[in-house]
């Protein structure tokens, strides 16, 4: 056989084998691609803690009451139209009507945030000095209820908090998707300052409340 018909044969066995190594499987067992993204859209999962393991935290927590409201919703304020679960237990509360009237601090933390962690007790430092003359509201921006009520324990922090596991807070006054975002409400429901980022100590808290709500505590 001369030289070239050995190549000859060679070359058409490499040909072969190729073909056979592509040649398209069958069978149900092999996924065809589509062309399509491999990652998709976070959905939030949605929680639904038991009845008694929320009382049982609630009474644990000991958090004070939410604020009522004393008359309507102003006209034109910023959260009319939304109601959210009070944390310290699970009565509803009409945001614009039960913040009317008053100046407002509304705190929108999660229980998985470092930052929120550290500015909690702060908050709370400064709505003890504060007393009647600013209402601060915790607001949680996550679905899981049971594990705000476990931070908040462990951090002894028994501020007034509702629940907005779909960040309708964030939405209704223009807040940016980050935690802390602390937003400053005037007594007649307008926003007057959204400040995305943690508060170092209770002074700097009194300071914001000073420049942008006129309260000095």
């Amino acid at each position: 056989m001369s030289n070239a018909a050995r190549w000859s044969l060679v070359v058409l066995a490499v040909v072969v084998a190729l073909a056979v190594a592509i040649w398209p499987r069958g069978g149900e067992d092999t996924p065809v691609s589509t062309g399509g993204s491999s990652t998709s859209a976070y959905q939030p999962p949605t929680f639904t803690p038991s009845s008694e393991s929320l009382d049982q935290l609630r009474g644990q927590a000991g958090l004070a009451a939410c604020p009522t409201p004393t008359a309507e919703a102003p006209a034109g304020a910023a959260l009319t139209g939304i109601t959210l679960d009070c944390v310290s237990d699970g009565s509803s509360v009409d945001l614009a009507a039960a913040l009317g009237g008053k100046p407002a601090l509304l705190n929108l933390w999660a229980y998985w945030c470092a930052p929120c962690a550290e500015e909690l007790p702060h908050l709370q430092e400064f709505a003890d000095r504060a007393g009647d003359s600013v209402t601060v509201l915790t607001v949680h921006s996550d679905p899981n209820q049971e594990n705000a009520l476990t931070r908040l324990i462990d951090y002894s922090v028994r501020l007034p908090g509702v629940q907005d596991g779909s960040s309708k807070v964030q939405i209704a006054v223009g807040a940016p998707p980050v935690l802390p975002v602390s937003v400053l409400i005037r007594p007649d429901g307008t926003v007057a300052k959204v400040l995305p980022q943690p508060f170092r100590s209770a002074d700097e808290i009194a300071a914001a409340t000073a420049q942008y709500l006129g309260v000095v505590v």
